[in-house]
């Protein structure tokens, strides 16, 4: 029995990192950032246009719709509809999940995760660390000694 509390009792070397500090503090993400806000910007701006023109194709049809023959209002509506759904298909291309704005992210952030993952595997295997914690993420950090911080030797690893 006293062995086996000996071997649970070791202490692992444990430390943590603040991945929201890293990268606010690589230029590469902030850039990206940036592009990916502008992209979003104009992206959204095309679908308000979209929206802006199918409200006033509608209150065009509401305010005609007594004075046109059945055939014209059902060729309005179905106009109408399909601009409406021309709008969701747009917005869905851009933003829903698998959209333009997330292949984006993929494209100008994963690189740089990947490369905080690798330096912080490495930083990790060199100085013998057990475990790291992420103090940005989901994890609740009720107290963290700043003297297990890590998060400026893994920029430095980086080379900022």
């Amino acid at each position: 029995i006293i062995c086996f509390i000996s071997v649970g009792a070791q202490a692992q070397n444990i430390a943590y990192v603040d991945s929201r500090y890293i990268l606010e503090n690589i230029p590469e993400f902030t850039s990206a950032q940036d592009e990916l806000n502008n992209l979003s910007t104009d992206w959204q701006e095309e679908i308000d246009l979209l929206k802006t023109d199918v409200e006033k194709l509608y209150r065009t049809y509401q305010a005609e719709k007594y004075l046109l023959p059945e055939e014209k209002k059902r060729e309005r509506e179905e106009l109408i509809i399909q601009k409406e759904k021309e709008v969701k298909s747009l917005t869905k291309k851009r933003f829903g999940p698998d959209g333009d704005l997330y292949k984006k992210q993929q494209e100008l952030i994963q690189p740089i995760q990947d490369l905080i993952y690798t330096a912080i595997s490495e930083f990790a295997e060199e100085a013998k660390y057990d475990i790291i914690f992420d103090k940005s993420s989901e994890l609740i950090m009720l107290f963290s000694n700043s003297e297990l911080n890590k998060s400026q030797q893994i920029l430095e690893k980086l080379g900022y």
